[in-house]
């Protein structure tokens, strides 16, 4: 099977740091995996998941409906991620650790997919979309752990770096491959999961996956179910650092695409029929940016050594840019302000995978850890729509103090890596 310069990734025994370097053919098929997967999530958020419940329940009420399905679904992925790492790192399955959670995750998204595009009710999308986020979410734990799983230290940055693009690239291509079904419901659905499942069963197919024994499979028990959504601070507070690190980071971000509309049509007082165009060239903005310090950001990070230097310099970027959006204008400084926030993310989201994957608490729990971190990604986008308006009622409505204090989360989510002490 492709993938190591050298041994063979079974051989090693569990629990142990891969030290092989890992070859280009494996980094090229782990991101097209990785690029599938945001896919596969990114498509229904973007775009197909509004415009189904906007042709049940009419444009007055499909707000209140998504926002509905969108928060349940999002609370389904914070308990789903954990669990099924925890269940990928116990898997003894003669196929590997990950390669059955990959298949099975992919089969139950997409069924979930299915059951939302042909739902003739509300609750029945709200169905389909928790069913796609619970099996998405155990493909993403089990493809996340193969990070630490299969690629050594010195190459974590290089490979977080490539993998760092697939989100905005997912974007843009999930908007285009809907596009090219407008009209046709089902297949603007599936397509994407066709697509991205290609990609999934080729990656899947040529990992050369890890392989537990039995009789070194990790103790379950109540107790052990407990602590899937827990790691010590105490016995490992480098890893609760990174997690507080990520937490505000993400908060910050969550500010940022929640309000921006808002923003746009309140503060630098756009039209309605402006906004969707000014959010895209942003966001297009921002994805090249994130794209070009992804790369460059975590193969400078492994030449060097260094990972702490790179998440904090790059937080403190992402807040520099959002206080020129707060303090911007015109159109033209949110988009200079946009730039600079992509600078700072696709180097923060490169380098501090990487990062993460240095201080995890045990290998031999990797899936389970990772979704614990998982939980730093996906609750700022439910707390940020409750902390939101009470900065707003502070502020008189003012967007600008609310994008303040984004930048100044992003700050302290820059603050919070400097205690990391089990990396430079």
């Amino acid at each position: 099977m492709a993938g190591r310069e050298g041994s063979d990734a079974s051989s090693r025994v569990f629990g142990q740091e891969p030290q092989t370097r890992v070859s280009w053919i494996f980094i090229a098929a782990y991101a097209s995996a990785y690029f599938a997967t945001s896919l596969v999530f990114i498509a229904p958020l973007l775009v197909t998941l509004a415009l189904k419940v906007n042709s049940l329940v009419g444009t007055e009420r499909a707000p209140n409906n998504l926002s509905l399905i969108a928060g349940v679904g999002s609370l389904v992925a914070l308990f789903a991620n954990p669990f099924f790492g925890r269940l990928s790192d116990r898997t003894t399955s003669r196929l590997g650790m990950r390669r059955p959670w990959l298949l099975i995750g992919l089969t139950g998204g997409t069924v979930g997919i299915l059951v939302v595009a042909l739902a003739p009710r509300v609750w029945v999308v709200l169905v389909g979309w928790c069913l796609a986020q619970l099996f998405f979410n155990a493909l993403l734990a089990a493809l996340v752990a193969v990070l630490p799983d299969q690629v050594p230290v010195d190459q974590r940055g290089t490979v977080a770096g490539v993998l760092g693009v697939c989100l905005p690239i997912a974007s843009v291509g999930g908007t285009y491959v809907v596009k090219l079904f407008t009209g046709h419901e089902l297949a603007m659905f599936l397509a994407p999961c066709a697509i991205g499942g290609f990609f999934i069963v080729v990656f899947a197919l040529l990992l050369d996956d890890r392989r537990l024994a039995p009789a070194e499979r990790p103790p379950w028990s109540v107790s052990q179910l407990a602590t899937t959504y827990y790691v010590s601070p105490r016995q490992y507070p480098d890893f609760a650092w990174a997690f507080a690190s990520r937490f505000m980071f993400i908060l910050a971000y969550a500010f940022l695409v929640t309000y921006q509309a808002y923003y746009l049509l309140d503060h630098l007082r756009s039209s309605e029929d402006e906004v969707p165009q000014q959010i895209f060239l942003g966001t297009l903005i921002q994805a090249v940016v994130i794209v070009v310090a992804s790369i460059f950001g975590g193969r400078l990070s492994d030449r060097t050594g260094r990972r702490k230097l790179f998440v904090a310099g790059a937080a403190i970027v992402y807040g520099v840019g959002l206080f020129m959006i707060a303090a911007a204008s015109e159109v033209g400084g949110f988009l200079v302000g946009m730039a600079v926030g992509g600078l700072g993310f696709g180097l923060y989201m490169a380098v501090d995978l990487a990062l993460v994957a240095d201080v995890l608490p045990d290998s031999g729990t990797a899936a389970k850890d990772l979704g614990v971190l998982n939980i730093a990604g996906a609750l700022p986008f439910s707390l940020a729509p409750a902390v939101a308006p009470a900065v707003l009622w502070v502020g008189g409505g003012s967007y600008p103090l609310l994008y303040a204090v984004a930048g100044g989360c992003a700050l302290v989510g820059a603050a919070a890596i400097l205690p990391v002490r089990q990396v430079r």
